[in-house]
């Protein structure tokens, strides 16, 4: 399945234009984020084409809306574009093997943000989750909303063409739910959902198509 690159959207502004202060705001800011790439090696993606990345995995209605975050050189997350919705796209990450971009609500971006702060930590997967749920719980990390939907797209990416090729698959976030109060099974059903991480604050719905499409 091929995901053509949206051009239109990779050269949206950064911000709306609201006269010469906010122009220059905007300079400023582009020019921190080029400086990014200044040394960047030959894996980072330009900030134009993570834009793309990031984009392969969003919904059509609501891309064009969508805040874009990306990776810097040095394996930091920045901002590409800010959004006018309550959508985020995420950049494949450069570091790992394989192409996988993701789109998901705002307000999973404290989850996720904190999961990529472990992770340059050193913590392993279980120990990202395990303190994050502890957080959570405690109040101190705040809890995505109800049915919160992440999209994620998985595959191959070429760099000439700008569009990726794979399987779109569905996360949605349901912090706390069990099989008994949402009337899930937690047994795993290809082409269809299935609960994960069940009367957790990382409760999600799985939704994966079948493999053969």
């Amino acid at each position: 399945m091929k995901r053509l690159e949206r051009l239109a959207r990779t050269t949206r502004p950064l911000l709306p234009r609201r006269g010469a202060i906010q122009r220059g705001l905007l300079a400023v800011a582009a020019l921190a984020v080029s400086a990014a790439w200044s040394c960047a090696s030959p894996q980072v993606a330009n900030p134009e084409e993570q834009v793309a990345q990031a984009l392969a995995a969003a919904p059509d209605d609501l891309a064009e809306g969508a805040r874009i975050l990306g990776y810097a050189s040095d394996g930091s997350v920045v901002q590409l574009r800010e959004g006018s919705n309550d959508f985020i796209c995420l950049a494949s990450n450069p570091a790992n093997e394989g192409f996988s971009s993701s789109c998901y609500h705002a307000s999973l971006e404290p989850y996720f943000a904190r999961g990529r702060e472990l992770d340059a930590e050193g913590a392993s997967r279980e120990d990202r989750y395990r303190i994050r749920y502890q957080e959570m719980e405690a109040g101190s990390l705040p809890m995505p909303a109800m049915s919160a939907a992440q999209y994620i797209f998985d595959g191959t990416w070429d760099s000439e063409t700008h569009t990726a090729e794979g399987m779109l698959r569905w996360v949605i976030y349901v912090p706390g739910a069990t099989e008994e109060s949402i009337g899930l099974s937690a047994a795993p059903v290809q082409g269809g959902p299935y609960l994960m991480s069940g009367g957790t604050p990382g409760a999600h719905i799985m939704i994966v198509p079948p493999r053969d499409g």
